[in-house]
């Protein structure tokens, strides 16, 4: 045993039955057992290799060298109580900040924004917007959500909560929706197609998880941000790659059509956090998210 300092769990029983002058409350305020307490007192007391407490009538009083140790504990203790308040009401009242792509930030978490605050209204978020990836230490970051697979950094602390679908949509407004509503879908390699720089893969990828030859598929216009490929898209301006929950609405609301459905991806839709340091509230966010990704 180190000589350095006394055992910490006995001099946190001891502190505790020094300040509220009884073993049966310190238990209480510990959570433990009245003869638990008492151990630890037998404990520090063995190790300092004097009395700490005396009998005194019914109760018990401090010796001098216990008078000493309360002296030290209530210079130790209480500022220790007074900074950890401190930390924990910083830590209720500051804001989460979740990163992640600009185009999920105004396609799918900004309309459910409402409904979170309802639902977990001790949440409070701050949302960065970002398209590049983030570093491995989530600078700047408590949290961010992330279309991606893996391997994932050995800093992160990862909760997987949905797998990825993407599929093709298309306006009806587009000049060739009736034709190509009820065509296959190599009826696609006929038309130049809208893509993404942040997504240079999508098309391809579509194309050999649905069955479609991609060396056929022409490339059109194309966007720097998924958010101005799908508003190209819903303007009538051609055919867009999108991942399923960035579309449900425009689907719901008959702005877009997928009529060759989606198919699942390797990627995955996760929420990360820095591991060691993860906010109490990020698991409760992943199961809301994870919730919100079901629907």
């Amino acid at each position: 045993m180190s000589r350095d300092l006394p055992p910490l769990n006995a001099l946190r029983a001891f502190e505790a039955v020094a300040r509220l002058d009884s073993v049966s409350r310190a238990a209480g305020e510990l959570h433990v057992t009245h003869g638990a307490v008492s151990r630890q007192l037998r404990v520090l007391e063995d190790a300092l290799g004097t009395a700490l407490f005396v009998r005194q009538g019914r109760g018990l009083a401090l010796t001098p060298a216990g008078r000493q140790l309360q002296e030290a504990t209530e210079a130790a203790f209480d500022p220790l109580r007074t900074r950890w308040a401190e930390l924990r009401r910083r830590q209720d009242h500051a804001p989460l900040v979740l990163g992640c792509p600009g185009s999920v930030l105004a396609r799918w978490m900004i309309p459910r924004l409402e409904r979170l605050a309802l639902e977990q209204p001790g949440l409070k978020l701050h949302l960065s917007a970002s398209e590049s990836t983030p570093d491995a230490q989530l600078t700047g970051l408590d949290a961010a959500l992330l279309i991606a697979d893996g391997p994932w950094p050995a800093g992160w602390q990862v909760h997987e909560l949905a797998p990825e679908r993407i599929g093709p949509v298309i306006s009806p407004r587009h000049p060739a929706f009736e034709r190509l509503r009820s065509a296959a879908p190599e009826a696609l390699s006929s038309m130049p197609l809208l893509h993404t720089a942040s997504r240079p893969q999508a098309w391809s990828e579509w194309a050999r998880r649905a069955g479609v030859d991609g060396a056929h598929l022409q490339m059109g216009t194309g966007f720097d941000h998924l958010y101005y490929l799908l508003e190209a898209a819903v303007a009538g301006l051609g055919a867009a790659i999108a991942p399923e929950p960035l579309v449900a609405e425009d689907l719901a609301s008959g702005r877009l059509a997928a009529p060759w459905g989606f198919v699942e991806t390797d990627a995955r839709w996760v929420l990360c956090a820095p591991r060691g340091r993860e906010n109490r509230n990020i698991a409760p966010l992943a199961e809301w998210l994870r919730e919100e990704l079901s629907l």
